[in-house]
């Protein structure tokens, strides 16, 4: 495993053509964002071409990125034997032959792969083309596509230590997962989330967040450990998602309280990490990224319904080094007020958690990762 990746291009490159293939959720497609933009500034005038899968957030967030995107027919399969599955290889096959057009007609210089249905069929076709293929793996635990696609891709960026389990070592860089450059420096923004959020500095804040549609046993376990919270003090900052949003705020109007800011979706999470003391989240891998580089205590409730179980092992990552905890999804309801009365009024225990970490914590990597594409092309 490689942790410093050499940057072999001491000046910049012009007229590059690069493919960043993948999406299906933010937690894929702001980082693919976020790896164009370093790119950017590798390369004089660059030419990127994102390739998604129709109907997907990746063909609305990508064009307002300022990129050109391009579309596959083709979602996954499903878990258990059902006639859709026959559909779903169908458009696989016919997703294979339209990533051969693209890349024929487009004739990139690297293709890069950020999970997501789309990042396989084009990362095969690029592979055997002998196109330098680069994987970005987010999570712990790698997806069924990717460990498929390792041994044909050139270069792996990871995100943890002991990824050697599922891809060939020689592959391997430690280069962490893109986050949003704003979270850094958090600090120095405490008096404005204050002001922003409406908040109290005499009061704990917990954060929660209950990602961007709604995580429904987070926002249930809030609200039925709400009066637990407020009968000691704590204020919240509740991220409901846009499916919860209304029956959050018309929970927040009948109880009548000030110290609830609920949102469906938190624009300026750099100044909710600034002010909070503690955070409930769900455990996908670029908000646990975010999470270790902010250095806030958390409750991770892993989302039991994602493939391979991607959430619970990204929270053992952090929980097997005492880095962070973990309450299942079964369990949250009736644990969680508990939990967060146990850590968030002792200092000592949240700074042991702080100090765990920062063991995971990895900045810069978006330019780490830019650094592994611009070294693979030749």
């Amino acid at each position: 495993m490689r942790s410093n990746p050499k940057e072999v291009f001491m000046h910049q490159r012009e007229h590059l053509k690069i493919i960043i293939s993948g999406g299906g959720t933010g937690g894929h497609v702001f980082p693919a964002i976020a790896i164009a933009d370093a790119l950017k500034k590798k390369i004089k005038h660059p030419d990127i071409l994102f390739v998604g899968a129709k109907g997907k957030i990746e063909m609305e967030k990508v064009p307002k990125a300022g990129y050109n995107i391009v579309g596959l027919n083709i979602s996954g399969l499903q878990r258990r034997f059902t006639y859709k599955n026959l559909l779903i290889i169908f458009r696989l096959l016919s997703s294979i032959i339209k990533a051969g057009k693209i890349i024929k007609r487009f004739d990139p210089d690297a293709v890069i792969g950020v999970g997501g249905y789309a990042s396989g069929p084009v990362l095969y076709v690029a592979a055997k083309r002998r196109i330098p293929t680069i994987i970005q793996e987010q999570n712990s635990y790698p997806g069924l596509t990717n460990r498929l696609l390792a041994k044909k891709v050139d270069k792996i960026c990871v995100a943890y230590d002991s990824m050697d389990k599922y891809f060939p070592a020689s592959k391997i860089y430690l280069t962490g997962n893109p986050v949003r450059h704003d979270i850094t420096n958090i600090e120095k923004k405490y008096n404005e989330a204050l002001v922003y959020f409406g908040l109290s500095s005499k009061k704990k804040t917990l954060l929660v967040l209950g990602g961007s549609q709604g995580a429904r046993t987070i926002n249930q376990s809030v609200e039925a450990n709400m009066k637990l919270l407020l009968d000691n003090d704590i204020q919240l900052i509740w991220q409901t998602g846009k499916l919860y949003y209304k029956k959050a705020s018309d929970f927040i109007k009948n109880i009548d309280r000030r110290d609830i800011t609920a949102v469906s979706f938190i624009d300026r999470m750099d100044l909710a990490y600034s002010v909070c003391d503690m955070v409930v989240s769900r455990a996908g891998a670029i908000t646990v990224s975010e999470l270790c580089i902010v250095q806030k205590p958390v409750v991770f409730i892993p989302s039991p319904n994602v493939a391979d179980d991607h959430q619970t092992k990204n929270a053992q990552a952090l929980t097997n080094h005492n880095a962070a905890l973990m309450l299942e999804d079964h369990n949250a309801i009736e644990k969680l007020g508990k939990v967060i009365l146990e850590v968030i009024f002792d200092e000592e225990k949240k700074h042991r958690l702080k100090e765990k970490m920062a063991g995971f914590s990895i900045k810069d990597a978006t330019d780490k990762i830019a650094s592994v594409i611009m070294s693979s092309i030749n």
